[in-house]
């Protein structure tokens, strides 16, 4: 939404007050009804050189659930846009487990999308998160678990078709093209947070900007980082953060943190050789992975590592 010369004088800005690589990511978020081929092509001369497009799903009666006012055509017009003013890294987004969506509703809207030749795919099931107006009025037409695991694995096995890899739970790249900030995450790297509502994690500290822009910018002009909450991570807290964060990533985590965290913790132990006799945990190398079984059971995994 933001106009190509404020993007500029942000990114100007970005330059002056730090060391930039070269060949850095910028990647700007994008939904289909707000772009155009002029706007996009100043936010690549403004120095913008990956795009993520918003688009969800190429079904137009689910897009107006959802609140999104694209449809498919005009989502497939923001890509040929994106393509035409010069952007040779382009991401999209989908989701899966939306209200009314069919196995083949899903499939083609995967397949629609992955026949543009996008360099990158970011794929989320839907969850209701508390304080959302679904989560407190409820939604019908939720598809069963059941059909959710289907649409998973629909997206796992044509993604791969395509020549995608699956590189974290919820993402595919063509080869060279992973996310380079999604990594830094998943890392457990520092970050900067930028922005109302920013989060940040600095050394052992992450910390939340103030939410209100009004607030944000008045504690900016008084000359104070407008940071609103922090937090100090203890070593078992980094510990649990890097292995529940590591094992996001196909490329799993060294096996020595594993150890570390089950050292004198039988239950944990044996949990952790029933994850491996069920083929959703494995040995690759000096690292543990989770298979693409365990991707999609992640979460309760995760739940024992903290």
């Amino acid at each position: 939404m933001l106009d190509a010369d404020d993007m500029a004088a942000i990114l100007d800005a970005v330059r002056a007050g730090f060391a930039l690589a070269a060949d850095a990511e910028v990647t700007v978020e994008c939904n289909p009804e707000s772009v155009t081929r002029d706007k996009l092509a100043a936010y690549r001369a403004a120095g913008v050189n990956r795009i993520s497009l918003g688009v969800q799903s190429l079904d137009d009666s689910i897009l107006p659930v959802l609140g999104r006012l694209h449809d498919a055509g005009g989502a497939r017009a923001a890509f040929e846009a994106v393509r035409g003013a010069g952007f040779d890294n382009v991401s999209v987004d989908l989701m899966y487990g939306l209200p009314n969506q069919s196995a083949a509703t899903w499939t083609r809207s995967v397949e629609g999308v992955l026949g543009w030749q996008p360099e990158h795919l970011s794929a989320y099931g839907l969850t209701l998160d508390a304080g959302s107006v679904w989560a407190a009025t409820g939604v019908e037409g939720l598809p069963p678990e059941g059909a959710v695991v289907q649409q998973y694995w629909a997206l796992a096995r044509t993604a791969a078709e395509r020549g995608l890899e699956h590189y974290e739970i919820s993402n595919y790249a063509r080869p060279g093209f992973r996310s380079r900030h999604n990594q830094i995450y998943w890392r457990a790297a520092e970050y900067l947070a930028c922005g109302p509502g920013g989060c940040g994690f600095v050394g052992d500290v992450r910390y939340g900007n103030v939410k209100p822009v009004a607030r944000y910018c008045a504690t900016l002009e008084d000359g104070a980082l407008p940071i609103d909450t922090s937090e100090r991570l203890t070593p078992r807290q980094q510990l649990g953060e890097r292995l529940i964060l590591g094992l996001r990533l196909a490329d799993g985590i060294p096996r020595t943190w594993l150890d570390a965290r089950m050292a004198g913790d039988a239950a944990l132990t044996r949990r952790v050789a029933a994850w491996r006799e069920a083929g959703i945990l494995a040995e690759r190398g000096d690292h543990v992975v989770l298979t693409e079984a365990g991707f999609l059971v992640s979460d309760g995994l995760f739940v024992e590592l903290v």
